[in-house]
């Protein structure tokens, strides 16, 4: 299995463990900080997918990273405010954190193929 599919499958899981998660959230945060992570969940996919097809990954995949970076904090402020429990939080967070570092692979890699290119 190749790289792009391992960091889809991953993404997949981090949604499914993110809406489990999200049910706990109080009733009066479903609209707000909830649907907000939602919302930034389903952009990381997004992009993700978008890299896969572009054959000029290099901004894409700069949004994606700033992405990742603003879902961090939300689920780090989730915890703050106590809608999720911090079992919950550190299993999200490794599973973002995981995500973030493929992507940083995935850059990486990018760079060194244009720095090889040009020599």
């Amino acid at each position: 299995m190749s790289k792009p599919l391992i960091i889809e499958d991953k993404c997949r899981e981090m949604i499914m463990y993110g809406y489990v998660a999200l049910k706990q959230f109080p009733r009066s945060e479903k609209h707000g900080l909830a649907a907000e992570i939602r919302s930034s969940m389903w952009s990381v996919q997004r992009l993700i997918i978008t890299a896969l097809k572009r054959y000029h990954k290099k901004t894409t995949l700069t949004e994606l990273d700033v992405e990742l970076a603003i879902l961090k904090r939300q689920v780090r402020l989730a915890k703050d405010l106590r809608y999720i429990d911090l079992k919950k939080y550190r299993v999200w967070s490794e599973s973002l954190v995981e995500i973030g570092r493929m992507v940083g692979g995935w850059l990486r890699s990018i760079y060194e193929s244009k720095k090889a290119a040009a020599l």
